[in-house]
């Protein structure tokens, strides 16, 4: 063969060689570039998060980590491919001061990227709303303040009903719920115990302005004092054009030392909320709170009255009466009576009235 055709054939071979490299990278880089863009979908794009058409949320409580927040995910059983969620929260760095505690709602059909995002954007911190009204006891008030939001009502119970965490607010045992004014109040949803019992302390500071610890003095009554009168006034009268005049009354006795004798604390006492007419033997029970055995206040609260009560006490109506009873029609509304004598002839029309309804205990 002559060195001219021998050259060219090695030139044809080279040429057909290159283009099987060509080829083969061509074929390499469309296997990669395929894979990538499997890879880019599959974590990114592809919808991870099948709720299966149900309304979810993800609690994820204070300083958890990364490994915590995706078993606590995976216990909510909506997660396709739990390997690419992994996968994405490292890629997103989803770890430290990324994690922000909080509810989050979570939506069907999310990718592993926008779930991700959605948690580092910490759109689950939300303030929730508490609110309390006509409670009783510590046990209702735990239960009612606690609700919608992380912290366990058995927490907020062990605070109240220990000793230390309340005297240094001032309050003991049976005073305590007086510390906490009825209202509606924004709280973070991760609040622990302590942060919620400081901040009702701050709004309780705040109720109690200069003018209503003017008026609190000049009734030498303390401020948890005000309340427990209130709590009783708010019990026996819905009516508010009587709440004022009921204050006076009770009051008027214990300016003169007469016992209280309000039916609402024996029912207190013995803790039968059913008890629609109270009875002699109801009378015999030993507890402070019998105002029928004992002179003076009970000692706290049988209810969280609301604002309207306590400064209806506050500002009381100033009349001659020391004694009242519901009027026969069951309208709510109440006689009023200087004497006793009075009193009784009122009193018996209310007792045949319930009488004529068969209620008899």
């Amino acid at each position: 063969m002559s060195p001219k055709k021998k050259k060219k054939s090695v030139k044809k071979k080279s040429s057909g060689i290159l283009k099987k490299i060509l080829g083969f990278l061509v074929l390499c880089g469309c296997i990669v570039g395929g894979y990538v863009g499997y890879l880019y979908y599959t974590n990114f794009m592809k919808a991870n998060v099948d709720t299966k058409g149900e309304e979810v949320y993800l609690m994820i409580p204070r300083n958890a980590n990364t490994e915590q927040v995706l078993t606590l995910i995976n216990e909510l059983d909506i997660i396709i491919d739990e390997s690419s969620l992994i996968w994405m929260a490292e890629k997103k760095n989803y770890k430290g001061r990324n994690i922000v505690a909080g509810k989050y709602r979570i939506k069907d059909g999310l990718s592993n990227n926008s779930l991700i995002n959605h948690l580092r954007a910490g759109n689950g911190k939300l303030d929730m709303t508490i609110t309390f009204n006509q409670v009783r006891d510590l046990k209702q008030l735990s239960g009612a303040i606690t609700r919608g939001i992380m912290l366990d009502s058995l927490d907020v119970y062990n605070w109240l009903s220990n000793k230390d965490s309340i005297r240094k607010y001032g309050f003991n045992e049976n005073t305590i719920i007086s510390m906490f004014i009825p209202n509606t109040y924004n709280v973070d949803w991760d609040v622990t115990a302590s942060e919620l019992m400081a901040r009702m302390a701050k709004e309780y500071k705040d109720f109690w302005n200069e003018e209503r610890i003017k008026k609190s003095k000049a009734l030498k009554l303390s401020q948890s004092e005000i309340t427990t009168l209130a709590s009783v006034v708010y019990w026996e009268t819905k009516k508010p054009k009587d709440m004022r005049t009921v204050a006076g009354v009770y009051l008027n006795r214990l300016r003169i030392g007469m016992p209280l004798q309000a039916d609402p604390t024996l029912i207190f006492a013995l803790g039968d909320y059913t008890i629609r007419r109270v009875l002699d033997k109801h009378k015999e029970i030993d507890s402070p709170y019998n105002t029928y055995k004992y002179n003076g206040l009970p000692p706290g609260p049988i209810i969280i009255p609301p604002i309207s009560y306590i400064d209806a006490v506050l500002n009381y109506e100033k009349h001659d009466y020391l004694y009242f009873v519901a009027k026969e029609d069951f309208s709510g509304d109440s006689y009023f009576a200087k004497t006793y004598s009075q009193h009784l002839i009122y009193a018996r029309r209310y007792q045949n009235a319930l009488n004529k309804r068969n209620v008899y205990r």
